[in-house]
């Protein structure tokens, strides 16, 4: 029995998409803002790590990289300015009378 629930939770794990891969989503529906964003942050993140690693390995420009690294800093810090006011904005809600 513990064997086949490894199995199984091995198969999930496995078959799970990594947390900033959005799902696929109609271009039209709701939240495909959120999902264009989301994708656009994570084509930036790894652009950023393909460079950081390019200038490892090869000794690829340092002006490249460092524009990588900004454009990522800027990425996440977006994002996390946008999870602070969805954030903020439902703590309003929780604080509305019902």
């Amino acid at each position: 029995m513990i064997e086949f629930q490894a199995a199984h939770a091995a198969q999930n794990y496995s078959s799970a998409r990594p947390a900033t891969a959005p799902e696929p989503q109609r271009p039209d529906g709701p939240g495909a803002d959120f999902a264009q964003a989301a994708s656009g942050l994570s084509e930036t993140i790894h652009r950023g790590e393909a460079t950081a690693q390019a200038a490892m390995v090869d000794g690829a420009d340092p002006h490249a990289l460092v524009q990588a690294l900004a454009e990522t800093e800027l990425a996440v810090e977006t994002a996390v300015t946008m999870r602070d006011r969805v954030v903020e904005a439902y703590q309003e809600i929780l604080r509305m009378p019902v």
